[in-house]
């Protein structure tokens, strides 16, 4: 969200329609920038659906990961981010929040509980059991964490964040075919994970060279 809200103030700085017109911009006008010849109208109509649209939303963001622009479809990816972050109930949100930051004072237990709780009360929201699923990962309860992937994708079959997650956990089993299969995966719905990329050539160098020496 730091990242798209630097994309933003970038966006804010740059001259354009949207940016001229004295009122917000309606859904109308954002869904008509989408399809702009211009660059920066189709960035800002992202950065309009990202902050104003609903879940459901996230199909029209999905199809502007392959815009021609790298600003439009990385404006895209955390616009994404940013959607599927918001469950529409301001109690789940603060307990999202409150979640991540655990996770990120490496507090495990502490998040884990706090994303549990998330599920319990809103079991319908792909992102609790996607950021569930990273603690249990960073905790090494691989098991667990691929539960949740498995959970996340049900409720958001197009959660790239998800299919990278098993990329990586199968990759930490050691299981380095079914992790690149996932990692293309992720990279079919979104391709513009380099490091997701990076990772699959590193994988594939790694499979051929076990090959070699086992010849």
């Amino acid at each position: 969200m730091t990242r798209l809200a630097a994309l933003l103030l970038l966006l804010l700085c740059t001259p354009s329609a949207f940016a001229q017109s004295n009122a917000d911009p309606s859904r109308s006008e954002a869904l008509k920038g989408l399809t702009s010849q211009d660059v920066t109208q189709r960035a800002e109509a992202v950065v309009w659906i990202a902050n104003h649209g609903k879940p459901a939303d996230d199909e029209i963001l999905l199809q502007r990961l392959t815009d021609e622009s790298p600003l439009v479809r990385n404006f895209a990816e955390q616009g994404l981010w940013l959607l599927w972050s918001r469950s529409g109930d301001e109690t789940i949100d603060a307990l999202m929040a409150k979640g991540v930051e655990e996770m990120q004072a490496r507090q495990l237990k502490a998040s884990i509980a706090t994303f549990s709780e998330v599920i319990r009360l809103r079991p319908a929201f792909a992102e609790g059991w996607n950021k569930r699923a990273t603690v249990f990962y960073l905790a090494g309860d691989f098991k667990r964490s691929l539960a949740d992937c498995d959970e996340a994708m049900k409720r958001n079959p197009y959660h790239f964040g998800a299919l990278a997650g098993y990329g990586q956990i199968y990759f930490q089993l050691e299981q380095y075919s079914k992790a690149i299969e996932y990692w293309k995966r992720a990279l079919r719905v979104n391709p513009n994970m380099v490091g997701v990329e990076t990772s699959i050539k590193a994988t594939e160098q790694l499979l051929a060279e076990r090959h070699k020496r086992s010849a």
